[in-house]
C-alpha cells in the first residue's frame, strides 16, 4: 500500500488555504493524503468525503506531530501566521527524520533571510535551516502576498467605510501577488513529480500590479466606485486588533506594509517577474488577479452591500 502524504493546515485558514488545495489536488491525482487539522469540523469532513485520512493534532505538541508522521512518504508544511513557528518546525523536522521521510515541501514567504524586514520572514529563514539540517529532502516554496490576503483586506474596509483603507502609501505602490491555488498546485507538483535537490528554492509570483490597478479591478468587478484611503500604521494596527488579528500577525503585517511602501518596486524588474514554475511545475498558467476577484464576486458583493 502506498504511504500517504502528510498535509498540514489541510482544512484551510485565513490565508491562501494552500493546505486544502494541496490535499484536494493530491487526492485528485489518486495519491493518499493524511490531512493534519487542528479540529474536526465541516472543512475536515469535506476532505474526508474526498478520501483523505483525517488526523486531528497540535502543531506545538511534539508527540502529536510524531504520531501524525508515522508511516508517511512526504510532507507539506505550512504554518499559520501566528506564534510558534520555530517549535512547530523543530517538532516536524524531528518527526520526519524518525519516519525516514525524504521529501518535504516547506511554504515560506518571498523574502526569507536573516535580515528580512519582518520577524515572521526571519523565522521562516531559520525554519528552512532546521529542515535542511534534518536531512529530509526539504524544498522551499517562497511565495509572495496571496490574492486571498488582498481580497480579505478589501472586504474588511469596503462595507463599513466605503473605501479601501490601508497603509500602503500612494496608489502607485506596486505589489507582487500570487493566487493561493497556484501555490497549492506547485506544491502538489513538487510532492507528486520528480524530486528537486534538497535545499532547492522555488519563488512564486503570479503577477505584479499597482494599488491603482487593484482598485480599478475591484471597481470593474463590483460595478461600483471604489477608492483608496491611506491610513497610518497605527490606525491599521488598531483596526486589525479590533478584528481579532493575533499580535504576531499584526507585527508581521505592519512591518510588511512598511517594507512594501519603501521598496519602490518596478514592475519591469526581473526580480519580480512572473514565475515560470507556476506553469512548469504546477501545470497551469498563473491565475490573473481579475479572474480571482471575479470568481469571488458574489461574496464581495454580499460583503460590500
Amino acid at each position: 500500500m502506498t504511504k500517504p502524504v502528510l498535509v498540514t493546515s489541510a482544512a484551510g485558514g485565513r490565508q491562501g488555504k494552500t493546505g486544502r488545495h494541496v490535499s484536494e489536488m493530491l487526492l485528485a491525482r489518486g495519491m493518499p493524503v493524511r490531512a493534519f487539522v487542528h479540529k474536526i469540523d465541516e472543512r475536515s469532513e469535506r476532505l474526508r468525503t474526498l478520501g483523505a485520512e483525517i488526523f486531528e493534532g497540535d502543531f506545538l505538541d511534539a508527540r502529536s506531530v510524531q504520531r501524525a508522521a508515522e508511516g508517511i512518504s512526504a510532507i507539506y508544511f505550512a504554518y499559520p501566521v501566528q506564534d510558534g513557528l520555530m517549535d512547530a518546525a523543530a517538532a516536524m523536522a524531528r518527526a520526519a527524520r524518525e519516519a525516514q521521510v525524504s521529501r518535504l515541501v516547506n511554504l515560506v514567504m518571498l523574502q526569507s533571510s536573516p535580515d528580512a524586514p519582518t520577524p515572521r520572514m526571519r523565522q521562516n529563514y531559520l525554519a528552512e535551516q532546521v529542515f535542511e539540517w534534518a536531512g529530509i529532502g526539504a524544498v522551499h516554496i517562497r511565495a509572495t502576498l496571496f490574492y486571498e490576503n488582498v481580497a480579505s483586506l478589501m472586504r474588511q474596509s469596503l462595507p463599513a467605510q466605503g473605501a479601501i483603507r490601508l497603509p500602503w502609501g500612494s496608489e502607485n505602490t506596486v505589489l507582487p501577488l500570487v493566487a493561493g491555488e497556484d501555490v497549492g498546485r506547485v506544491a502538489a507538483g513538487l510532492l507528486a513529480g520528480p524530486q528537486l535537490a534538497a535545499g532547492s528554492v522555488v519563488r512564486l509570483i503570479g503577477t505584479t500590479v499597482s494599488l491603482k490597478e487593484i482598485i480599478a479591478t475591484f471597481a470593474r468587478v463590483l460595478a461600483k466606485p471604489v477608492h483608496y484611503q491611506e491610513i497610518s500604521d497605527e490606525e491599521w494596527r488598531h483596526e486589525a486588533a479590533g478584528r481579532g488579528y493575533n499580535p504576531h500577525a499584526i507585527e508581521h503585517l505592519s512591518s510588511l506594509w512598511r517594507a512594501i511602501r519603501g521598496a519602490a518596486i518596478d514592475p519591469k524588474d526581473p526580480t519580480y517577474a512572473i514565475s515560470e514554475a507556476i506553469e512548469k511545475i504546477g501545470g497551469a498558467r498563473p491565475k490573473t488577479f481579475e479572474a480571482f476577484v471575479r470568481e469571488g464576486q458574489v461574496g464581495l458583493l454580499a460583503k460590500s452591500a
